[in-house]
């Protein structure tokens, strides 16, 4: 074997364990990952010259995707629901307002046109929800404050490209309607939306459907279906990025075969893709470019955090049931992370004019957004009493892991008050001959099933079931 590309793939493993390793100090420091992550990009232009804007977008899409996916299959609906309203305000118009405030200083700041200073803050009007996560760690926030800016940042990239890719269009073709726009957005939205709904459905079918010979390729598939959302929207010109939150929501809250391992393995590779594109996005910027515009990033860093974010949160948010320190902690958690930096290569793509300052005032203040946010998101949770105790996560996990075809999997039943199994003894309980409960999680404790086993309140149930009938003994338990 050639030894350059020996050394190039010892090189690429060796900064993805720097990755991962980083990954402790950040939630030690308090700081989103990302940041760490781009230092390591940054640190290595001296010893590797990169600038192809191309791959690096292409990367990100990827990343994107999966994030996304992830977010997706993990959110609960039941916590979506109630806070869609305001999510969708903010995701729409809170990215506008902000993009708006935002773009209006980066006219003057940056002595711009008004159609590259709108350009700029629609590239930064997006937040980021895995920046906001890694510096919460495992505080124990509102579950609607969670679910909120989860849903928020799940939604508002559509908002962020869309802007993005009309404001390009609209400088490189001065001609283009600007009243054709809304209707664009509308249509776009819509489709991704619909899209979304029906691949998610599609998705669930065939996952429980299909039998695979491994259960190690549920995941490989579950993330290529997700792709395939992505490509097959936006090829229909709808919102690629909306339909794979969707359909990943429409998944993830429906029965699902293999779903630990598919979640599992969703998780580790969102890591990968993450700590990939963040180094190669700081190998894309040069410090020396960042050094130029050091008043200028900080001046619209302070106009960001400060004044349009929580002019956007608060504007949007008006006449919702959320208190005053909600708000106010929700404006400050509109942490920046991959989206504005991936959106800031399209104008460079684009061959826009002046397309390398903003990509490196993007990515200034990216840069210290994260930073200066992140670092004080928990504190400030804590000061406003928004934050519980730190959650603990249950160390119980059961799955059934097929090396060959199986008929059989393993679910988990969670009995809730008011299902007519709790209080009996489990020999009482009927259940067909080919169902077998492996497993009783009560608390911390895992309890061995026996005949004379007395089921409670709250208790998690593993059970060993044909595929077929899964919906059948969900029912017996409810």
């Amino acid at each position: 074997m050639d030894i350059n590309i020996t050394i190039f793939i010892f090189l690429c493993a060796a900064l993805l364990m720097l990755g991962v390793i980083t990954t402790k100090f950040s939630n030690r420091l308090g700081v989103p990952s990302l940041v760490l992550y781009i230092l390591i990009g940054m640190g290595l232009t001296s010893y590797i010259y990169y600038d192809n804007a191309s791959i690096t977008q292409l990367v990100g899409i990827f990343a994107l995707i999966i994030i996304l996916f992830k977010g997706g299959i993990q959110a609960k609906w039941k916590h979506i629901k109630p806070i869609l309203g305001p999510s969708t305000s903010l995701a729409t118009f809170g990215v506008l307002i902000t993009a708006v405030l935002v773009g209006t200083c980066a006219k003057y700041i940056l002595d711009l046109t008004w159609a590259e200073g709108m350009l700029f803050g629609a590239i930064v009007g997006s937040t980021d929800a895995a920046a906001v996560f890694a510096a919460l760690g495992n505080k124990n926030i509102k579950t609607k404050l969670t679910s909120t800016l989860e849903a928020e940042s799940g939604t508002n990239d559509p908002m962020a490209v869309f802007l993005t890719v009309s404001l390009i269009e609209l400088i490189n073709e001065p001609s283009t309607s600007l009243w054709s726009l809304p209707l664009d957005f509308v249509l776009e939205m819509g489709l991704g939306l619909l899209l979304g709904l029906l691949f998610g459905f599609l998705s669930i079918k065939i996952i429980n459907n299909i039998n695979l010979d491994s259960s190690g390729l549920y995941p490989v598939l579950a993330l290529s279906l997700a792709i395939v959302t992505f490509s097959g929207t936006t090829l229909l010109h709808g919102s690629g990025f909306l339909a794979v939150y969707v359909m990943a929501l429409t998944v993830g809250n429906n029965d699902l075969t293999y779903r630990l391992s598919i979640v599992r393995f969703t998780d580790g590779f969102a890591w990968m893709m993450q700590i990939l594109m963040f180094i190669l996005l700081g190998l894309l910027v040069f410090p020396e470019h960042l050094l130029a515009i050091t008043w200028q990033g900080l001046v619209l860093s302070f106009i960001l955090m400060i004044i349009a974010r929580p002019i956007g949160v608060f504007l949007s948010m008006i006449g919702t049931k959320y208190t005053g320190k909600e708000k106010l902690f929700i404006s400050w958690a509109g942490l920046k992370g991959a989206v504005p930096i991936v959106l800031a290569t399209y104008p460079l793509i684009a061959g826009v004019e002046g397309s390398e300052l903003l990509f490196n005032a993007v990515f200034f203040v990216v840069f210290t957004s994260a930073l200066i946010q992140g670092a004080t998101l928990s504190p400030l949770a804590n000061k406003l009493n928004l934050a519980g105790p730190d959650q603990e996560q249950s160390p119980h996990i059961l799955e059934l892991v097929s090396m060959g075809k199986t008929s059989s999997e393993i679910i988990e039943v969670v009995l809730k008050e008011g299902s007519k199994v709790i209080g009996k003894e489990l020999k009482d309980v009927y259940l067909p001959s080919e169902v077998l409960i492996t497993a009783i999680v009560r608390g911390e404790q895992v309890v061995t099933p026996r005949g004379e086993t007395i089921l409670e309140n709250h208790d998690t149930l593993y059970v060993l079931i044909p595929k077929a009938k899964r919906q059948e003994v969900k029912k017996m338990f409810q």
